[in-house]
């Protein structure tokens, strides 16, 4: 997918912090509601199926949206920045808020799944182009700050999703799960409107909307033969044959089709490198256990130990705690070594793991014992995610960077919707048998039979305490043996990540993103996006002491950490005064004091009043830190910076350079 647009021009948007924050509030309103969309559905589902019944379709309520969302997010990217993304954010706003609506007032299964992939469509279009205006509204070197935030979103909702989910169908109603968009929908909508302001550049694309279908249709079938063999049709019907066959068939001509696309959504070439191809086949196992296991453990839970629809969120923290934890971890202890096999080797054995511990959950399993197996689950899954990105986009030329990110997110989202099909249909399948087991010859209350315990599960309590526990003991079993059947898949991804070559990692590919690890959707970046928002936020991590002192040593200056910070702020800024830097409280009194000395000393700064000018020497000396400066950006990029380097990436470090020397002062000493 060739890049069409160099470093973005920020030319016309605020240049306050005061003027930013209101459009950054509203952008992070747009993100909230769909990355909160994809976590908060799971806790509900038992009650939705209670109410519109449809047991075998449960799966294609959380399908139904990954679908959506998966196949159009890169088209959002693409007309986004044909036509203006803020007006394109307003449509995506609005049709996510008609999905939601609709939703709630769906009466049965087919129409709720029917709203589900509409508010999918617009899902996908709020995580890409909120992401992507923040590229519009701040320089390079506050990107990194603000994307920080919008990554805080996705931990965020990880966690808080299901307690929600829980909340508002135990308290309101679990139609109340897809209401509560509305109001906040509402105010980004308006907010959006009167306060965000950029300008619109219009970057032509041939926008691969065949290769689009086709990938989204080949995804489409696999999910329906997983989700609907064994269970409406026989595994050896016409039916199933005849979509695999279609499957085999679309996957073909997406083959072809990419092979010719000027800018295509994967491009076949990413697959001769070893690592991303590897990748790709880990991340779809990981997305498969992941999102199968946090959309029917809330089902278990429920049932099977009577838990209340809130409860069953707060038991499944020390799983989703578990994913941000070691998820971030792994990508810090990445970021300070370089090392990186150890955590998708260790990961997927945690996944398998925990894959065989819920397997052992039963009707008397303590609250203790399943949380430290939904514990083990989470930290294993976790240990992969920021891995598996960092190692695609290191495999990779400068020019396939972003088509490697979304390639890789691209299919964990795929192996979300299948994960969650296969599990839900597994579960459909042995529940009905054993169901008809655990009842046969036992009384029953009037209008209660083993299909309508399939239908409801809630109709359990009406049963008797004999009676119960076989049908609880069928719905422990059903729901529990999908992780025994999904174990040797993650152990296969474990037999992998043995074969991925630990190549030295750029050190720009070494920053953790939790919009590209912990969001089920694939993340739509341009490959100048992706090194903007790298090399900000390493500006930003490492803009302390230690940064300051390397620029210094290689501009061959003997000057403190301070005084080189103050030296690029002269530079860059013009005149400052040391005591308002003091009074800012971020750098003690003394080390700016001392700073400011030892520029005075050197002949490199003068003293006006209050303010601290540079001299001619001085501004010589700013401009060897500047070069200095650029060239450990330079060196961030390893073998992208090359004499072949394109024009957008030259000039993305030389804005940067610019912009980001006295960001961020450095760490006292």
């Amino acid at each position: 997918m060739p890049d069409t647009k160099g470093a973005p021009d920020t030319h016309g948007v605020p240049d306050t912090r005061r003027g930013i924050l209101l459009p950054m509030g509203a952008l992070l309103m747009g993100l909230l509601l769909a990355a909160l969309d994809q976590t908060i559905v799971a806790t509900a589902l038992p009650t939705i199926v209670s109410d519109l019944g449809g047991l075998g379709h449960l799966s294609w309520v959380v399908t139904a949206y990954l679908l959506a969302v998966t196949a159009a997010t890169p088209l959002w990217g693409k007309l986004g920045d044909q036509y203006g993304r803020k007006r394109l954010f307003q449509t995506a706003i609005v049709i996510f808020l008609v999905g939601s609506a609709l939703c709630g007032m769906a009466r049965d299964m087919p129409q709720l799944i029917g709203f589900r992939a509409l508010q999918g469509l617009g899902g996908g279009g709020l995580m890409t182009l909120s992401m992507a205006i923040v590229g519009d509204l701040v320089p390079p070197r506050e990107r990194g700050r603000y994307q920080g935030l919008f990554g805080a979103v996705f931990g965020t909702t990880s966690v808080l999703g299901p307690l929600l989910g829980g909340f508002f169908t135990e308290q309101l109603s679990w139609r109340w799960v897809f209401y509560i968009n509305l109001p906040i929908g509402a105010l980004a909508l308006i907010v959006i409107a009167l306060a965000l302001h950029i300008p619109v550049h219009a970057h032509r694309h041939k926008i691969d909307y065949l290769g689009t279908f086709l990938i989204a249709s080949v995804a489409t079938c696999v999910v329906l033969v997983t989700s609907l063999g064994g269970t409406t049709w026989p595994w050896q019907s016409a039916e199933v044959y005849g979509l695999g066959a279609l499957a085999v068939v679309l996957l073909v001509c997406f083959v072809t089709v990419e092979r010719r696309a000027q800018e295509p959504v994967l491009p076949p070439s990413l697959f001769t490198a070893r690592n991303f191809t590897l990748c790709a086949a880990i991340s779809f196992v990981i997305g498969f256990a992941m999102f199968g296991g946090m959309t029917y453990l809330p089902t278990f839970l429920q049932v099977v130990h009577g838990i209340s629809p809130t409860m069953s969120g707060v038991h499944m923290l020390p799983m989703v705690v578990g994913v941000v934890f070691s998820a971030t971890l792994s990508g810090q202890l990445i970021t300070h070594t370089g090392h990186w096999k150890i955590f998708p080797v260790l990961g997927t054995a945690l996944t398998t793991l925990g894959l065989l511990l819920l397997h052992r959950m039963a009707p008397g399993s303590s609250q203790w014992e399943m949380g430290a197996y939904f514990a083990v689950f989470g930290l294993g899954i976790g240990s992969v995610l920021q891995v598996l990105v960092l190692v695609a986009q290191n495999a990779v030329h400068y020019r396939d960077l972003g088509v490697a990110t979304s390639g890789v997110t691209f299919f964990r989202s795929v192996g979300a919707s299948v994960g969650v099909a296969v599990f839900g249909a597994v579960y459909a399948t042995r529940l009905g048998g054993k169901l008809a087991d655990a009842v046969r010859g036992q009384r029953l209350p009037r209008g209660v039979s083993a299909a309508s315990l399939e239908r409801d599960p809630h109709s359990v309590s009406r049963l008797s305490p004999a009676t119960r526990r076989g049908v609880l003991e069928a719905y422990s079993s059903s729901i529990t043996d999908v992780f025994l059947y999904a174990a040797p898949l993650a152990f296969v991804a474990f037999i992998l990540t043995w074969l991925l070559r630990e190549q030295k990692l750029r050190r720009s590919v070494q920053v953790p993103d939790e919009s590209e690890t912990l969001g089920p959707g694939p993340v739509e970046r341009s490959s100048a996006d992706e090194v903007s928002r790298a090399l900000s936020r390493l500006s930003t991590h490492e803009g302390r002491r230690d940064l300051y002192a390397r620029i210094a040593d290689t501009a061959g200056l003997d000057l403190t950490p301070a005084a080189t910070w103050m030296m690029l702020c002269v530079h860059t800024e013009g005149p400052i005064e040391p005591a308002r830097l003091a009074d800012s409280g971020t750098i003690p009194r003394r080390v700016i004091a001392e700073g400011a000395r030892q520029l005075e000393e050197q002949g490199l700064a003068i003293r006006e009043g209050l303010s601290l000018l540079a001299t001619a020497r001085g501004e010589q000396a700013a401009r060897a830190l500047s070069d200095a400066r650029q060239e450990l950006l330079t060196d961030l990029l390893g073998d992208w910076w090359t004499p072949e380097r394109p024009t957008e990436l030259a000039e993305l470090v030389r804005q940067l350079n610019e912009e980001s020397g006295p960001a961020e002062p450095p760490r006292a000493a």
